[in-house]
């Protein structure tokens, strides 16, 4: 079943001398529960996709479609609880809030739409991330794998319609990067979560069912892997 279109899409920055094409032309569709992994060098524009998806930053022209929804037709308001409801964003920095400890880290969007916490959900969450000793710590408190894990968990716990994740295990060591990326796919199966993942390295791309390659704003490589 498909779940995200993106069609003819492109970024611009800046004008004149200093205009840049961040993308150019992108079009893709990605399948619900699946994981996507988007692949290219600094500077190539997979990033900039993952944030155009997300609602985090519009594109200059193209269509993106959320299980149908023309993500850009809505106005700003609507945008921003699509994006606190609907996507889950994963970052290299952890962005935890540091006087909210674990649980209120990952409840925040939930409580920012002043809405009842699933606390089924929460617990499993927090057996799944290793995080159940760990509810009342504050981030200062935690190592940055683990303050990693609260970022995971806090992108999960809405239930999102797709989970994207740019660069998660950009400031880890090889041990906890490998983890998070585990614990990633942990989720595309035990929840069905459609995920997709930014990065540059090839190694952790082959952990997905699809690898896209970007390259100077352009779609060089679509490959489904081949799974046992």
């Amino acid at each position: 079943m498909e779940l995200l279109k993106i069609e003819n899409l492109s970024k611009v920055y800046g004008k004149g001398e200093n205009r840049v094409a961040a993308l150019d032309g992108v079009s893709l569709t990605v399948e619900k529960g699946t994981f996507t992994a988007i692949i290219g060098s600094s500077g190539s524009g997979k990033s900039t996709l993952l944030h155009i998806i997300g609602g985090v930053d519009a594109p200059t022209g193209g269509k993106v479609y959320l299980n149908g929804q023309d993500v850009y037709a809505q106005n700003s308001e609507k945008l921003a609880v699509f994006r606190r409801r609907q996507v889950g964003l994963i970052y290299q920095f952890h962005n935890l809030i540091p006087t909210l400890n674990v649980v209120e880290n990952i409840t925040l969007p939930i409580l920012m739409d002043k809405r009842k916490v699933n606390e089924e959900r929460l617990n499993d969450l927090l057996e799944l991330l290793g995080l159940q000793d760990r509810r009342t710590h504050l981030p200062n408190q935690l190592s940055g794998g683990q303050q990693q894990r609260v970022s995971v968990g806090r992108a999960l716990m809405n239930a999102p319609q797709v989970c994207l994740a740019d660069e998660p295990t950009g400031s880890l060591d090889s041990r906890n990067g490998q983890e998070i990326i585990h614990l990633l796919k942990l989720s595309n199966k035990k929840y069905g979560q459609t995920l997709i993942l930014v990065t540059h390295d090839e190694n952790i791309a082959l952990q997905a069912d699809r690898i896209v390659g970007i390259s100077d704003g352009k779609v060089t490589r679509d490959e489904r892997m081949a799974r046992a």
